[in-house]
């Protein structure tokens, strides 16, 4: 509201299908678009003008009538540990039970923790922190962002560091959604685009969007723009962390669609490494 003073909000309230089936892991009840089909129906309707997402539940390819507007402001993109016992992943004792919901998080876990045991793990922030505190786990790995917006901040034992645990495209950034045709909305909201951000999120979404990334797929990708140069990271394994593949590349001063094609030829080289074949799995 500070940059529009004069703006009236009214938050209209939408229960998604994803929110409201938490005892099954996304992979198996249809992935990331389970966030978002409500609120674009609403969008078509009339009854919203835009809609806000986390942008790493928004699918790679979007509707035809639909944008993403704006990304604002990135928060902290990276994976938290939460545990009431433990500080590190490594300090974690063998058979310590860890939930999580992602694949790319269990990949990760599995290829350098062989000793922990991993559980899936669904609900809400409140719902899972519930389970941790009546012991049902030793630890779980959420991402920090919706830890921090939601003023858990305190309950996070560790970050972990994208050098070590590849976050996932997106992941602590949010994405202002709209109809394509809503041409006011989009120059309205075109004052909250965080340029770093943007570039950052084009690269990751790019990446994961040529090598067809899906929750059925531990795909994980991170860039950061840094004086005038973006360093895109990127990983897909096995989902047991038998096979893990790694790499990352570069572009000086790019603009949005430098981004794109960073993204896309990082992708490159990972299919002529034989990301394909870790991608069927």
């Amino acid at each position: 509201m500070q940059l529009y003073p004069s703006a009236s909000v009214d938050l209209l309230g939408v229960k998604t299908t994803g929110d409201r089936i938490v005892d099954r892991p996304l992979a198996t009840i249809g992935g990331k678009g389970l966030f978002i089909k409500e609120l674009e129906i609403a969008m078509e309707e009339g009854r919203a003008d835009l809609a806000v997402h986390s942008l790493k539940d928004v699918p790679m390819n979007m509707p035809p009538d639909f944008v993403l507007a704006c990304i604002p402001v990135r928060e902290d993109a990276r994976d938290a540990l939460v545990s009431n016992r433990y500080s590190t992943l490594q300090g974690l004792p063998p058979g310590a039970v860890v939930g999580t919901s992602s694949l790319r998080r269990e990949a990760q876990l599995r290829e350098r923790h062989e000793h922990l045991n991993i559980e899936p793990l669904r609900g809400n922030v409140d719902t899972r922190l519930r389970k941790l505190d009546e012991g049902r786990y030793d630890a779980m790995v959420l991402a920090a962002a919706g830890l921090k917006r939601l003023g858990l901040g305190m309950r996070i034992a560790a970050l972990l560091d994208p050098e070590e645990f590849l976050p996932a495209p997106g992941q602590g950034a949010l994405a202002l959604e709209c109809r394509a045709e809503r041409q006011d909305v989009i120059a309205a909201l075109a004052r909250l685009e965080d340029f770093g951000a943007m570039l950052a999120t084009t690269a990751e979404r790019s990446f994961s969007r040529e090598l067809g990334g899906s929750c059925q797929t531990p795909l994980a990708a991170y860039a950061d723009w840094c004086e005038g140069t973006l360093r895109l990271r990127g990983l897909i394994a096995a989902r047991d962390g038998s096979e893990v593949l790694r790499g990352e590349a570069e572009a000086i001063d790019p603009d949005v669609a430098a981004a794109d094609a960073l993204g896309r030829r990082l992708a490159g080289d990972f299919l002529v490494r034989g990301a394909a074949r870790l991608i069927a799995i």
